[in-house]
């Protein structure tokens, strides 16, 4: 793992039984309270998509809106919300996903995205892929074309990586 990553790491507090028995929570606001910290992360993200012309980074709620406005503010790129239910005042696309225990669902307004942007979508974590999946197959309604996936970390053991479209780039700063 580079040093970056490592002391990015190194800030992350992990928090064991939470939310429930047998889960280790990572929780990225020790790290995100540490200006240094906060700037590896942004700049790792950015430096993967420097080059590839970025018309858009969609976050996706909540902690995705904190890695990608800064991210589009330096790729250049305008940033898209994607939400919750009825948080968006316009028109919508929906798109629902599977949770351990039920679904729930992402919007983005209908008219956030064109047909030929490039899009990078960012959020904090990778775990099962159900966000990201439901991320990417509402930018692809849209006829948006998906340049990336970016997260900070990624939970190798549940395999939502696999679950991404083939074909985009991924990347995760941090690996547990």
């Amino acid at each position: 793992m580079p040093q970056t990553a490592n002391e990015v790491k190194e800030k992350i507090r992990n928090i064991k039984d939470f939310p429930k028995q047998g889960i280790v929570f990572r929780d990225i606001t020790t790290a995100l309270k540490d200006a240094q910290t906060l700037v590896k992360m942004i700049d790792f993200l950015c430096e993967k998509f420097k080059d590839e012309k970025i018309d858009y980074v969609v976050g996706l709620e909540s902690r995705g809106f904190i890695f990608g406005m800064p991210v589009a503010y330096k790729l250049n790129a305008g940033f898209i919300p994607v939400r919750k239910p009825n948080k968006l005042p316009a028109k919508t696309i929906k798109e629902s996903y599977v949770l351990e225990y039920g679904t729930d669902t992402l919007e983005i307004h209908e008219d956030a995205l064109n047909k030929g942007d490039k899009v990078l979508i960012i959020d904090d974590l990778l775990a099962t892929g159900g966000t990201a999946v439901a991320a990417c197959n509402l930018v692809a309604k849209t006829g948006a074309d998906i340049i990336g996936c970016a997260f900070v970390i990624e939970l190798n053991d549940l395999k939502g990586r696999d679950k991404l479209p083939k074909g985009i780039q991924i990347f995760s700063m941090l690996e547990y």
